[in-house]
């Protein structure tokens, strides 16, 4: 982050001969809601973009989508009232396949360990979701409707660079994870990592982090975790800590469902040939 601020400068190429200083802004801890509608107004959003960007900014398969049902550069987007009913329709069904793909996806190519869990949505390795010039829009899917950006460093193979990224909607009875509910994750000793690994807990209806009386929904090998004798780590999740597991603990809410990400961050070889297996998630007794 520091050297991100030391050399990044965003200015007008006006001021290219006297670039202003550039400024950051901190928003760690405020509230904000980053999630599209998901009811007509979701258009109405796409749209705004569209007029904003220039035109063909998205390329011209998508841009022709967009003139399709009735968004251009430079014109009113107002359809009449059969399409604006078929379009508010389409809403429901592409957001509920969306979340059938995400929380409910049958292809046994996303389980990192063919006995676990856990999921990626980068099938074949390919951050660009490609097999054999194939483009696999689920998996694509499967990644966008719970994340923003992704980059080649998410998905290659390179031990000790980058990140890597399991997820996990499930506990190891194939439950969905309840808010109601507390549950242990093991996660074994010599986590395979040059710098450090995490794990976020996240609301399954707005795929962002959890928000409960704490102030991050998340625990790192960088905190203060209590471990056992061999170097594992039990972490618990629920509505409340179990006696004396405060330092491993993260909040959840009943009546909300979860899931969560774990994060390795300078992944190391044991994680991409499976040599290091992490454990589903469990109800604690």
């Amino acid at each position: 982050m520091a050297g991100l601020k030391a050399g990044l400068r965003v200015y007008r190429l006006a001021d290219a001969a006297r670039p202003p200083e550039t400024k950051f802004i901190n928003l760690s801890g405020k509230v904000m809601n980053t999630v599209h509608a998901n009811n007509f107004r979701f258009y109405e959003e796409v749209n705004q973009i569209i007029q904003e960007e220039p035109a063909g900014a998205y390329g011209p398969d998508m841009t022709g989508i967009f003139t399709a049902i009735g968004m251009q550069k430079g014109k009113p987007f107002a359809p009449d009232a059969r399409m604006k009913q078929i379009l508010t329709d389409s809403v429901a069904v592409g957001n509920a396949t969306a979340r059938a793909i995400d929380f409910r996806n049958r292809d046994p190519r996303t389980l990192i360990f063919p006995d676990r869990r856990w999921t990626t949505p980068f099938i074949g390795g390919s951050y660009e979701w490609l097999d054999n010039g194939a483009r696999n829009f689920d998996a694509r899917t499967l990644f966008f409707y719970a994340a923003t950006i992704d980059t080649p460093a998410m998905a290659v193979a390179m031990p000790g660079i980058g990140s890597q990224y399991a997820a996990s909607n499930l506990d190891a009875a194939g439950n969905p994870l309840d808010g109601a509910k507390t549950y242990r994750l093991h996660v074994p000793p010599n986590v395979p990592v040059k710098d450090f690994w995490s794990v976020v807990v996240y609301d399954t209806q707005t795929r962002s982090m959890l928000q409960t009386d704490q102030q991050f929904p998340s625990l790192s090998s960088e905190k203060s975790l209590v471990k056992n004798a061999d170097g594992s780590a039990d972490l618990y999740f629920g509505p409340q800590p179990p006696a004396g597991k405060q330092a491993n603990w993260i909040q959840t809410i009943p009546g909300k469902s979860w899931f969560t990400i774990f994060r390795l961050y300078g992944p190391l070889q044991p994680w991409f040939d499976k040599q290091w297996k992490l454990d589903d998630i469990v109800e604690a007794s």
